[in-house]
């Protein structure tokens, strides 16, 4: 048990979004696959996880997608196999870090939805305007962290061009060399069997960029969204005291000056009210007169 508290713990409580968005995807992966596989078990079948893929992932077709407007966020947490998972949870690990690191995380959140909802986007629209696409519009689905993933990339080397990281097998290596790198990539890319996903790779990055750009020139696109997350404050009692001040020349009585000097003896000075310290001031100031 302690094993999965301290995996829930830095997954969810640790204050560090890399690893809330981590696990949110290989959660939902798993859960996937074990429908997957208790259907298969028993029936032989894989209807009902082939449905939830479809209702999850985000579909080009525009009829389609008004009967599922939920697929534009849900489709960025959702994986077609273990090695897509897993690189994309590589970089995300990688460069969600250095983002956190020098960005924070209220903007690494807002990275990850915005340029997940980015690619979408240019995905859709693409599918639905270019006739190289026009014969599978109906029947294409989007589904991955990686425009999301590919926004936070763009968006850290945009920020931090000359950062270094080593990489296995080619060593040090620039953040703004691997950006351009997978830019290129994905965009040669577009003529192959995968030109959904290289579309919403783009629109991610595209995304990365142009937040950045605008962060440098002193607009922060995450700001109404901080701000809209941002925790309400706890609720503050405050007592109201209804004797606003000492009448001028007034005279306190001993009695109230011996429940003062007994409040002092019990709780201190600082516990006094402005009130009973005015009392104590003006009781002062009338034994200094005479």
């Amino acid at each position: 048990m302690n094993f999965f508290n301290d995996l829930k713990y830095k997954a969810f409580n640790s204050g560090n979004r890399v690893n809330v968005f981590i696990a949110l995807n290989v959660i939902v992966f798993l859960a996937i696959q074990v429908v997957f596989v208790i259907q298969f078990l028993f029936t032989k079948q894989t209807g009902l996880a082939n449905f939830l893929n479809n209702q999850l992932s985000v579909p080009a077709y525009l009829p389609t997608l008004a009967k599922q407007p939920w697929s534009l966020f849900t489709y960025m947490f959702m994986h077609s196999g273990f090695m897509h998972l897993l690189f994309n949870m590589l970089w995300l690990y990688w460069l969600g870090g250095i983002f956190q690191e020098y960005l924070n995380k209220k903007r690494l959140t807002f990275v990850y939805l915005a340029g997940g909802l980015a690619g979408a986007l240019l995905f859709i629209l693409c599918y639905n305007i270019f006739p190289a696409f026009k014969d599978n519009v109906a029947f294409s689905y989007a589904l991955g962290a990686s425009a999301s993933v590919m926004a936070i990339v763009v968006a850290t080397a945009t920020q931090l061009p000359s950062y270094t990281i080593s990489l296995l097998f080619i060593g040090p290596v620039k953040l703004k060399w691997i950006a351009v790198f997978y830019l290129v990539f994905d965009f040669l890319s577009l003529a192959g069997p995968n030109a959904g996903g290289n579309l919403a790779h783009l629109g991610g990055a595209i995304f990365g960029y142009t937040f950045i750009k605008s962060l440098q020139n002193g607009n922060d696109w995450s700001a109404p969204f901080s701000q809209f997350f941002k925790p309400k404050p706890r609720l503050k009692v405050v007592s109201k005291n209804h004797h606003a001040s000492v009448k001028k020349n007034y005279k306190p009585n001993q009695s109230e000056i011996d429940a003062i000097l007994d409040k002092i003896s019990q709780s201190g000075y600082d516990k006094l009210s402005t009130y009973e310290k005015e009392i104590l001031f003006s009781a002062s100031t009338t034994n200094e007169e005479k």
